[in-house]
């Protein structure tokens, strides 16, 4: 566990300071921050950050020398005066417990005499959340943050995708009228794609989302169109390019540009490209109603419904992930007795 102490901090001169050395701390990977000093504010502010953005990270307020003696890990003052940060991080990183303890503008000298470390990032004047930073970057300690909010790297302008819960991705299909059947296929496409997504590197709260919503035009039509007009649905909601693709990716293993055309699509991109887009898009394929079977059940549909040209690439798509996720179809099958 990583503990970050906030020593000195003043509510009602440095609060944005201290602020900023609780963010950097959540999102580096510390997982709490004990401020010497109650600040309700702060509190709500942390928490709120916390809730919206994910992870697990506690802020807490006590005696910052009580705090240290009854800490069981290693002590590392973060301090200009210290001992070169390169030369001490090998060590520290054998710690599984480690206290970073930062202080504000004069560090009592006991802190100097109790750490077990006194390190600097630099031997010169900085700022603690540029210390702290460059110290939680080096330790290597990061987690992966998920929640409701999701900022989306851009090389111009600013991007936040916003993840809507499972609570309100239902909400938003009774809006629209779906019945207790697409209710039950989209509960179940989002349970098996979540049983999909544990194996790999997959957003487990957008896979839910879009899970749940890929099938919401349905209500307006059940034609190959419901596809378009579930992503004209979550658009007109304000929803995401990211969200409102389930919809339109989850044909069939993605509709080719030719085959678009053909069946008088507007132009748009038909593929699932990312992950948790071809998760879906298989997890929905796999599904007779909100019931599992075997992709052999499936191909021999294709071919009932003429469609012999689709089921290579429904296998390519099913094989990928098969072999990228490490799913086993029987395990898959299991979710029909839950």
């Amino acid at each position: 566990m990583i503990t970050v102490l906030r020593i000195g901090h003043r509510p009602d001169r440095d609060k944005r300071i201290t602020t900023h050395v609780a963010l950097v701390s959540r999102a580096f990977g510390a997982d709490r921050i004990i401020v010497d000093k109650v600040d309700d504010k702060l509190a709500r502010t942390i928490d709120n950050v916390t809730r919206k953005f994910g992870g697990k990270f506690e802020i807490g307020f006590g005696n910052y020398m009580e705090e240290i003696r009854k800490f069981k890990g290693i002590k590392v003052h973060l301090t200009m005066y210290g001992m070169p940060l390169e030369s001490k991080i090998k060590e520290i990183k054998k710690s599984e417990d480690i206290m970073v303890i930062v202080g504000s503008e004069k560090v009592p000298r006991i802190i100097y005499e109790v750490s077990d470390f006194n390190v600097a990032v630099k031997n010169q004047p900085h700022s603690e959340v540029s210390a702290l930073s460059i110290f939680l970057d080096r330790l290597g300690r990061s987690k992966e943050l998920k929640d409701e909010l999701r900022i989306i790297p851009e090389e111009r302008g600013k991007r936040v995708l916003r993840i809507p819960g499972r609570d309100e991705c239902i909400a938003l299909l009774e809006k629209y009228g779906a019945d207790e059947r697409l209710k039950r296929h989209s509960i179940m496409c989002s349970r098996v794609a979540l049983k999909i997504g544990e194996g790999c590197n997959s957003d487990a709260r957008l896979l839910e989302a879009g899970a749940l919503l890929h099938d919401i035009g349905r209500t307006v039509t059940h034609s190959i169109f419901h596809g378009v007009e579930g992503y004209r649905i979550l658009k007109r909601e304000g929803m995401d390019e990211t969200i409102a693709r389930f919809c339109s990716t989850h044909v069939g293993a993605g509709l080719l540009k030719s085959t678009a055309r053909k069946l008088k699509l507007p132009d748009q991109d038909y593929i699932p490209r990312t992950i948790e887009e071809k998760i879906v898009c298989n997890s929905d394929t796999l599904l007779n109603g909100d019931r599992v079977v075997k992709i052999e059940e499936i191909a021999e549909d294709y071919r009932r419904k003429g469609l012999l040209s689709e089921i290579p690439r429904l296998r390519r798509l099913y094989s990928y992930l098969e072999n990228k996720c490490g799913f086993s179809i029987d395990e898959l099958m299991k979710l029909n007795e839950q």
